[in-house]
């Protein structure tokens, strides 16, 4: 049997649910707060002795969705009409204090077979910790309601973006990825003490690291997955890399061929902007087998290597040809170390362009061309 979804969210203007609801009038749906104080014009009756919820299970959560369920004494159980449920973001104790609050989504949804699907990207976010207690209601003849306590407060956290999400992102990355140019060389810059540091306590290897909150608030490689970043694109007028980096002055390069090859697999991990008319794709690069490629098989979509619209490597006459897309900024992770001595590095002649760095940057919310129909 299909699990029907809540009717109604209050104080969420672009619902597109509002008309379900129809026959209910604001005032007779506004709640009372978990503590049962009510407003004297809420329309809601004296509480009568209707079955409080309790042992609340949350299951089946997805980064906008979830299910939930709980248990009731039998006693006036038959007089349930609707059930309430208070639904807010978990306060954050580092959060700007200045900043306004979120508004509390008060539910509204009739009373069904449970475990009933909460589901709505205009309320709810992935990767997002929240609290929700519910109450059990009977709708008078005169629209009142008579309600039951709150529940206990049960606390979940949503899910990240699954590949069903990222595939949806991937495929608004190729309508803007542009042509391909051709390239020989990944880079990572950085600033002098960290090459020395490698070399002194690493034994001359650069190691993967956790990737930070950079880009989709739901990218399901944001504080788990391990790699190195690389960049890979090159001037359109002499074909190498920029000479300018956010970065530091001292690059490594190594050839493409190095990292990437038929014994890798390419994933698509993230696309977003930050607030700026240019966007950032983020690619990895696993070898086949690997930790990373584990990590990487079961969350994020795979691409072709050979045939796909942000980074190819195919073979001409023998060699191994590499191309990048021209129209999106491709930030590669590398999942594996990477030894200095496969590669060089010098100082480049531009310079640091701070504003450029990505480092824990906010993806843009409002952004049409990078943002989907889930939470950001």
């Amino acid at each position: 049997m299909e699990v029907p979804r809540l009717d109604h969210a209050l104080n969420s203007p672009t619902s597109p649910c509002e008309e379900v609801i129809k026959n209910l009038s604001l005032e007779a749906i506004q709640l009372c707060d978990r503590d049962g104080n009510k407003s004297q014009d809420s329309g809601i009756a004296e509480m009568e002795e209707l079955p409080v919820p309790h042992n609340i299970k949350i299951s089946n959560i997805t980064c906008d969705s979830f299910k939930i369920s709980w248990e009731m004494d039998s006693k006036s159980k038959d007089r349930i009409t609707h059930y309430f449920i208070d639904l807010n973001k978990k306060e954050n104790k580092n959060s700007n204090k200045f900043k306004h609050k979120d508004v509390p989504t008060k539910l509204v949804a009739k009373a069904v077979p449970l475990p009933m699907t909460v589901r709505g990207h205009w309320f709810l976010s992935p990767r997002t910790e929240y609290t929700v207690a519910v109450q059990t209601a009977a709708k008078q003849v005169d629209s009142d309601y008579v309600v039951s306590e709150w529940s206990e407060i049960i606390e979940f956290c949503t899910a990240d973006y699954s590949k069903v999400h990222l595939t949806q992102l991937l495929e608004k990355a190729e309508v803007i990825a542009g042509r391909m140019l051709k390239f020989s060389v990944f880079y990572r810059n950085q600033h002098k003490e960290y090459f020395d540091y490698i070399g002194e306590h690493h034994g001359n290897a650069m190691q993967p690291s956790v990737k930070d909150n950079s880009g989709s608030h739901g990218s399901p490689i944001s504080g788990k997955l391990e790699g190195i970043f690389f960049s890979c694109s090159t001037e359109f007028n002499t074909g190498k890399p920029p000479q300018d980096s956010p970065y530091g002055r001292y690059r490594f390069e190594i050839a493409a061929e190095k990292l990437f090859n038929p014994n890798t697999n390419l994933y698509f991990g993230d696309f977003y902007c930050m607030y700026t008319a240019y966007h950032y794709v983020i690619l990895v690069i696993a070898p086949v087998g690997s930790p990373g490629d584990e990590f990487c098989k079961q969350r994020l979509p795979q691409l072709n290597s050979k045939d796909n619209k942000f980074l190819t490597c195919t073979e001409e006459d023998g060699v191994l040809v590499y191309h990048h897309a021209q129209d999106v900024i491709l930030e590669v992770i590398y999942t594996d170390p990477v030894d200095l001595s496969l590669g060089t590095v010098a100082e480049i002649t531009g310079h640091q362009l701070m504003s450029l760095s990505t480092a824990n940057a906010k993806k843009d919310p409002s952004c049409k061309t990078c943002n989907i129909s889930v939470g950001r």
